[in-house]
């Protein structure tokens, strides 16, 4: 499910930089990998006895992308529908359970995404284009997934096993997205439209949300920063159809085997949403009372500068999110996710995310009618409360980063006015609160007045303090 993305072009130097860099310190966030797990992740891996590098695999990620979680191949069946080999990289085979490199990975949880770096779970020389990554032209072990689907993309059935694979391309969403349109694609790669689009009709009817979340770019130059949105292509929006494909999947394949980690998140509460629709209205989005969540998101286009910075405050509703472990058939009382409106697991970003190698375990014991490993067993009880707390520091991150960056965007305006909208207000204190502003999108904390903030309604206000690295965007009524 979408984060925001946030790209940063600063020099280190540069205020926006340094404090950047300064946050990193202030979290306690690890610069360097223990001598013991750097020595385990050069050791080899274990390897798998199927071999399936005579499938011609190829990847779909960011140009700059290496640490690279999958890998895909995509055909049609001859009786009809599509088979979708799906390679997943087998971290399992380069981690020892209770090891050096096991412990460092459940003190990390999940690679950290700053704006002008990240923070990875796993050691460079492993994950970012190291042996695990699924990188063209190195052979490496793989979870293998085999999903076959019908004329309309539901799934029919499922494989999953490991296995050497090998990818014969790296390519990025641009590449793709050129040669799908200009009709170029081979069948492998064009068929990644076809079962895209066919997923997301399907997500459309069961009830389900894909928010496509425009990257968000900051550029410093000479002391001033500007921003910009990036809106996704459609190619991205296929691509990552076929992990949610995966994840529906890994999740079905958890609860008829009565053992296995979810990710898991109930409906959005009212406060939540009547917040965004009050961030809707500052932005100057129409939405009417009668039309859903749902209908308002595939309405928007991520082009346009205030669909997109309403895009990215629609992720606060995934908030809820959280993981559910279960065992020895005793399912939980929530199993679906409201955003897929289905059963869902994390398992296909294992370089990236601490469950997923868990849950990849789980799949294979479940898809080859075996126990789950007593490694994972131990484990499983303790594995929500340690994603919990990845996912909360991710959060701290994403919020801390934001925070920099509208400063940043702002540091040479203070004392200006803007138009505004009150979107939130404290219920201890309601001179307190939270504004959306028209220009620049930003979203900020307002403090100061002497009454009552006037809960979604129109407010001038003014920029009483705006400092990256040390002080936030401020506001107080004008």
């Amino acid at each position: 499910m979408p984060r925001r993305h946030m790209r940063a072009v600063c020099a280190p130097e540069a205020p926006l930089g340094a404090a950047l860099c300064a946050l990193r310190t202030e979290l306690g966030v690890p610069e360097s990998f223990p001598p013991d797990a750097l020595e385990e992740a050069g050791r080899p891996p274990r390897l798998p006895s199927h071999d399936a590098t005579d499938i011609p695999f190829f990847t779909v990620d960011p140009p700059a992308s290496t640490d690279l979680d999958q890998a895909m191949h995509l055909t049609r069946r001859e009786r009809g529908g599509y088979r979708v080999r799906y390679a997943i990289a087998d971290v399992a085979a380069f981690v020892t359970p209770g090891g050096p490199l096991d412990a460092e990975a459940h003190r990390r949880v999940t690679t950290l995404y700053f704006p002008d770096e990240k923070v990875p779970l796993h050691p460079p020389q492993l994950s970012e284009g190291g042996t695990a990554s699924l990188l063209p032209d190195q052979t490496c072990p793989a979870v293998l997934w085999t999903l076959d689907l019908d004329a309309e993309g539901r799934a029919e059935s499922t494989d999953v096993r490991r296995a050497l694979v090998r990818s014969r391309a790296k390519l990025d969403y641009a590449h793709v997205q050129r040669r799908i349109d200009a009709g170029t694609a081979e069948e492998p790669l064009a068929l990644l439209k076809d079962i895209g689009v066919l997923r997301e009709r399907l997500e459309v009817e069961r009830g389900g949300i894909s928010l496509n979340v425009p990257e968000q770019e900051i550029v410093e130059r000479d002391g001033t920063c500007s921003l910009a949105y990036r809106a996704p292509l459609p190619a991205e929006g296929w691509n990552a159809q076929i992990s949610l494909l995966t994840g529906m999947a890994a999740a079905d394949l958890m609860l008829a085997h009565g053992t296995g980690v979810l990710r898991t998140l109930p409906a959005a509460p009212d406060g939540a949403v009547g917040r965004l629709r009050r961030t809707a209205k500052a932005l100057r989005i129409d939405w009417p009372h009668h039309v859903s969540y749902a209908q308002l998101i595939r309405s928007l286009d991520p082009h346009r500068p205030h669909h997109a910075a309403f895009l990215q405050e629609c992720t606060t509703l995934l908030r809820g999110a959280g993981y559910t472990a279960f065992r020895d058939g005793l399912l939980p009382d929530v199993t679906s996710h409201a955003a897929v409106a289905a059963p869902y697991a994390h398992c296909t970003a294992p370089l990236r995310r601490l469950g997923d190698r868990y849950a990849a375990e789980i799949c294979l014991a479940a898809a080859e009618g075996r126990e789950t490993p007593e490694w994972v067993l131990t484990a499983l009880d303790a594995l929500p409360k340690e994603m919990a707390e990845g996912s909360r520091r991710a959060a701290t991150v994403e919020r801390e980063c934001v925070d920099i960056i509208e400063a940043a965007l702002l540091k040479d305006r203070v004392g200006d006015l803007f138009e505004a909208f009150v979107v939130d207000v404290q219920d201890n204190d309601p001179t307190v609160g939270t504004v959306q502003l028209e220009s620049p999108a930003v979203l900020a904390r307002i403090t100061g007045g002497r009454s009552r903030l006037p809960l979604g309604e129109h407010l001038r206000v003014r920029l009483t303090a705006a400092d990256p690295g040390t002080t936030k965007a401020r506001f107080a009524p004008a």
